[in-house]
């Protein structure tokens, strides 16, 4: 991920100020000129996040597999009044798919029918389900009232395909986003940080687009 995005900045004439497996290691008068866009781990982010939060200018976080500390993480960058947006998938193509779930949720929301949700992932990914995946989770709960069971499968160097089932006595609903490869997520990390300029507060991507 950290490729790509170095290549869509490049696309844009956008400066890569530094590129580091140690963002702790980011002189703080350098990190104060810039966007953070982290793509790391689940345990990396952990460590780094108020590192992130007190010394950079912004941030976009592509990390996933850290919920359980999400409120810390927000108090974080709100107390840093440091802009933060973050998204479980920043693909545009997969931001339209949480647009589709929740409209056809709300459509089919009482009528009888059940979800479900698989995901398929690359053998390297560390967290399951994806962070993806648990977002479509949240939005069926949320808005068809049904909690999905959810399917994680991780198979050679899949990018990632995500699939929603809405299945009922007469008929059966797939909504399926499928990533040709991680170019998508970098385009969108990119839009992201540009969407800092001026922002204030954390906010998730969907929200902004």
């Amino acid at each position: 991920m950290g490729h790509m995005v170095e290549a869509e900045l490049k696309a844009r004439g956008i400066e890569l100020a530094e590129a580091s497996e140690d963002i702790s290691a980011t002189e703080k008068s350098l990190a104060k000129e810039c966007v953070c866009i982290d793509f790391t781990t689940p345990e990396a982010f952990r460590g780094n996040y108020r590192f992130i939060a007190q010394n950079f200018k912004a941030a976009v976080i592509g990390t996933t597999g850290w919920n359980d500390i999400k409120a810390d993480v927000i108090k974080a960058f709100e107390e840093a009044g440091t802009p933060m947006i973050y998204a479980s998938n920043f693909s545009l193509g997969v931001n339209a798919l949480f647009a589709a779930i929740t409209k056809a949720s709300e459509i089919l929301k009482g009528a009888g029918y059940k979800p479900e949700i698989e995901e398929i992932h690359h053998i390297h990914k560390l967290d399951a389900p994806s962070g993806t995946a648990k977002t479509m989770g949240e939005l069926v709960e949320r808005t068809l009232g049904e909690k999905p069971i959810i399917t994680s499968v991780r198979e050679g160097e899949v990018p990632g395909i995500h699939t929603l089932t809405l299945t009922s006595a007469c008929d059966v609903l797939t909504l399926k986003h499928e990533a040709f490869s991680r170019e998508g997520f970098a385009k969108g990390a990119v839009a992201a940080a540009l969407l800092t300029e001026g922002l204030k507060g954390v906010h998730e991507f969907s929200e902004l687009l």
